[in-house]
Order: structure tokens, then C-alpha cells, then sequence
């Protein structure tokens, strides 16, 4: 894939830009018509339950106390923060795996450093949160290691769409199509958090392209750190590599090879990291994307991205290049020597099952989902699979 040429380097006029419509991912295609014309979930904290997957044998020794945690009306950071507080230590040796909803219901673990193992007098009980915020242990346990980012496997759903419309809604067609996507998949899209409130993520890239780039400094000696330094701008970085790629997985979408593969593809191998190249699409290929053994891939757009060719290669092309917007982004990253990566444009749903709960006011229905998704997808790519108008309800 060669690099984006910027012809025109003038940034975009940020006024002009509608950043809510053009982040808005109910208008993204979906393969079939969702079965349910309109539906609502997060009444309560209780309608959206996540709990993180994370299969760990812990050593019952070593400095780190881990803690599975409930919470609700709180977010993951603040948390962070609050138990850094209560065991007098820095909020760098407090660890968590992934960034769970606030308006939500959601068990997750965390690890903290205690040094010499002397913990704190008094029992964790925040004082800090409000009416709607509560937070419970559940367990706890100590471990020779901190938890790391992107630690856990998955996370399983459990939702609750209520205002289901009764006489527009036909069960069998919905349990038809929950069938059809556990066993097929769905679109992986970004959600719609990625790109913040009314898109402001993708205003802030397009702010942060148009400041001249830093100057580049003398080459430094070799550091002896292990790791690198955590990325500037990552969030404004991210918000504009998924706005890239939900924009690539529509076109594969509306073409129909999203599940199906391009010459020239690169796929990913299922519940992995690895990826490969084919110039063709044969028989050995054609059944190990029906069983679901691989999947094709999109662009995270950036520098070195010279896997894929062929036919792959020009549909991302034309998708980056026919947009003034997504041309911006792309050439912001390019710049600023942002790594090329690859994800699954179709996103496996695992341990899917559903109720009808004997609940049924005003000819509605409600409808509760349980799930379970790899890490660093979306359940609200699941949901706009099924409805077509979600409604987000407001919580106390």
C-alpha cells in the first residue's frame, strides 16, 4: 500500500465539519437488516453487565494485592485513583487490565503494589462516590506480578433491550438472526466511545495534524528501559485510526468480502495476533474463513504497511483517498510515523444465548443477550447487528 499523497496540505476547515454525524456508527452498514426496528438499553446499571475474563492461578505470595471488584457509576481511572489513595501508595502501582463503562454494572480485577505487605487500617470504603456509585470487593488475592494492560482475555455481556415493539417484532426472525450471528459474526466496528462526545476525538486529531511537528532531536544513546514510553495523543491517535478503519469495514461490507477475503488479503488468525498474506483466495483458505479458523483484516493506518496488495489494497486506497477527512487523519499519522496494524474485520461472538423475561407493557417486549467478546471489541457492534434504531436511556 504505498503512502498517502497529501496534494492539498492545508488542514480542513474544522467549522464546516458535522464531527457527530461522520463518528456516528448506527449509519454504518450493517450485512443484513436488523430484526428489531427500535429498542433501549442502559435503563440501569443492571440492564449492561460486563465482567472481565481474566483465567489467572495466583501464587498467594509476592507484594501485589489483587482485587475483583463490583462497580457502578464509576469509571475504571477514578477507581484507579481512589485505591492509590486508600493504600497510600502512587497511582502508577495501580494496575488494571482494561476501561469498563461507567453506566453500567461491571466486575473487573485490579492490582496493587503493598509494599512489605502492610496494608492500610481501615477496609477500602470510598467516601467520594456518589448516590448512584457504589463499589464492592468480591475477592481478593495476592500475586507476584502487577496487572498489566490488556491482560484479560475477554469479557462477557449480559444486556437488557427493553422497548422491544411487539407488533413490529417477530421472535422467531430475532432468534433466527442471534442464531445466524453466533454462528457467522458480525462487523468488528469501532464504537461509538471511541471517538468521544458528539466526535470530539476526531476534532482534537484533526487539531493536533495541524500543529507543526516537533523538531526532531540528536539521536539519543540507548536507554536501558524495557518499555517505551506510553504513546502522546493516544486517544486523538486512536480516534483516527478507527474512524479509518470503520470506514474501510463498510466498504467490505457493502461489497460483501468482510467475511469472505480479497486477493491480496491479510488475515488474522483467530483468538491471536498472527497474521499472514495471500496473494489468492483458494479452497484451503475459502473453508478455514467459513469455520471461522481466520479472518480478514483492516488497516490501522499508519507507516509500513506493505503486507497487503492486490485488490485488498486498492479498496483501502480508494476509501482513505476519496475522503478530504479520512486523507487528513491518514497523512496526520504518516507524519507523525504512527506503525501500521491490522484487526479483524469480522468479530467472532462467543457463548451467545437469550431470554424473553415475562415482561411485556404497552405491546413492548424486552429481550436480555449474554455474550462474550474478545478483548478490544465493541458489544454495541453486536447490538447494531440487531436493531436499528438504539436508544440509549438516561441513568440517574
Amino acid at each position: 500500500m504505498t503512502a498517502i499523497s497529501n496534494n492539498d496540505p492545508r488542514p480542513l476547515d474544522l467549522a464546516n465539519i458535522d464531527f457527530s454525524t461522520v463518528t456516528d456508527t448506527s449509519r454504518l452498514p450493517q450485512p443484513m437488516m436488523p430484526p428489531i426496528k427500535q429498542a433501549t438499553y442502559k435503563a440501569s446499571a443492571t440492564d449492561f453487565v460486563v465482567n472481565e475474563i481474566l483465567p489467572l492461578d495466583f501464587t498467594g505470595e509476592g507484594e501485589h494485592l489483587w482485587l475483583h471488584i463490583e462497580k457502578s457509576g464509576i469509571n475504571t481511572a477514578y477507581l484507579a485513583k481512589l485505591l492509590s489513595e486508600w493504600a497510600d501508595i502512587p497511582l502508577r502501582d495501580v494496575g488494571y487490565s482494561g476501561l469498563k463503562d461507567r453506566q453500567a454494572l461491571t466486575t473487573q480485577w485490579f492490582s496493587l503494589r503493598i509494599p512489605l505487605r502492610q496494608l492500610p487500617e481501615s477496609e477500602f470504603a470510598p467516601i467520594d462516590i456518589g448516590d448512584n456509585e457504589s463499589v464492592t470487593i468480591l475477592a481478593q488475592h495476592w500475586h507476584n506480578k502487577k496487572l498489566n494492560r490488556g491482560t484479560h482475555r475477554a469479557n462477557q455481556f449480559i444486556i437488557t433491550l427493553r422497548g422491544i415493539e411487539g407488533q413490529d417484532t417477530d421472535k422467531s426472525s430475532i432468534e433466527q438472526h442471534l442464531q445466524h450471528i453466533s454462528a457467522s459474526g458480525v462487523p468488528n466496528y469501532f464504537g461509538p466511545q471511541r471517538f468521544g462526545w458528539n466526535g470530539n476525538n476526531i476534532r482534537e486529531a484533526l487539531a493536533l495534524f495541524a500543529r507543526p511537528l516537533p523538531e526532531k532531536r540528536p539521536a539519543a544513546k540507548k536507554s536501558k528501559r524495557k518499555r517505551a514510553p506510553r504513546e502522546q495523543n493516544a486517544m486523538e491517535l486512536s480516534a483516527a485510526r478507527s474512524l479509518i478503519f470503520n470506514e474501510i469495514l463498510a466498504a467490505r461490507v457493502q461489497d460483501g468480502s468482510w467475511n469472505t477475503g480479497l486477493a491480496g488479503e491479510v488475515f488474522n488468525l483467530d483468538g491471536s495476533g498472527s497474521i499472514f498474506a495471500s496473494e489468492d483466495i483458494d479452497d484451503t483458505l475459502r473453508a478455514r474463513l467459513a469455520n471461522g479458523d481466520i479472518h480478514p483484516t483492516g488497516a490501522l493506518w499508519g507507516v509500513d504497511n506493505d503486507k497487503i496488495s492486490g485488490l485488498a489494497a486498492r479498496i483501502e486506497d480508494k476509501v482513505v483517498n476519496n475522503s478530504p477527512l479520512l486523507t487528513q487523519l491518514a497523512t496526520g499519522l504518516e507524519q507523525r510515523h504512527v506503525k501500521a496494524q491490522r484487526r479483524a474485520l469480522r468479530l467472532p461472538i462467543e457463548d451467545m444465548s437469550w431470554e424473553w423475561p415475562d415482561e411485556q407493557h404497552n405491546d413492548t417486549q424486552t429481550l436480555v443477550l449474554s455474550f462474550t467478546l474478545t478483548t478490544g471489541s465493541f458489544a454495541t457492534s453486536v447490538l447494531a447487528s440487531m436493531v436499528q434504531q438504539l436508544h440509549t436511556a438516561e441513568l440517574n
